[in-house]
């Protein structure tokens, strides 16, 4: 009997159930978030600096007071004697960040500009349609002005029935003069 109990009774499970129908609980992460539009659009407002004038001349103006200031200033406040070494060093270190700063922008771009052509895309084949449905109106209705009677038409047919009008009654009148109306023995 005590073993038919264990066979009726669920045994605990040795791990937790996984429940679909419930969201995970969030895990401890390790890496700090940020906002990738954010930090995105930071990138191309750094690039679009990078690339004006600006930059190139606050760029010499630096270096250059740089150079001067380690030349020039008394031993004991120089903090780069000649070689330059730290110059060199924050030169490659500004580079370093630029090119993938410049890079990111550069992609965002590309993703725009594809988001873009696939929109003048669609409206390039719905102006295609539109105007292939026009043509077709307007062939539809040189097609209909073709069968539609026109003034010209009607007065035409107008003068050709008072003509037959004409004659009818010219022949009432003077059957004589018809062929109709005349014998050979009249003659």
């Amino acid at each position: 009997m005590a073993s038919e109990e264990r066979e009726r009774t669920p045994e605990a499970p040795r791990r937790s159930r996984i429940r679909l129908d419930q969201p995970r609980a969030p895990r401890r992460k390790f890496l700090p978030e940020y906002d990738p539009e954010a930090f995105g659009r930071l990138s191309e407002r750094i690039a679009r600096f990078l690339g004006t004038g600006r930059f190139i001349v606050w760029m010499t103006v630096i270096i250059v007071a740089w150079v001067i200031w380690n030349v020039v200033a008394p031993d004991h406040l120089r903090f780069d004697n000649y070689p330059f070494i730290f110059l060199t060093l924050m030169l490659s270190l500004q580079a370093s960040y630029a090119a993938p700063l410049i890079l990111l922008a550069q992609n965002r771009q590309d993703d725009r500009d594809r988001v873009n052509l696939e929109q003048d895309r669609k409206q390039n084949e719905r102006s295609m349609a539109d105007t292939e449905y026009l043509s077709r109106e307007v062939a539809a209705l040189r097609i209909g002005l073709g069968e539609v009677a026109t003034r010209d038409w009607i007065r035409s047919e107008l003068q050709d029935l008072l003509k037959e009008l004409e004659d009818q009654q010219r022949t009432a009148v003077f059957p004589a003069d018809s062929d109709a109306g005349r014998d050979v023995d009249d003659r």
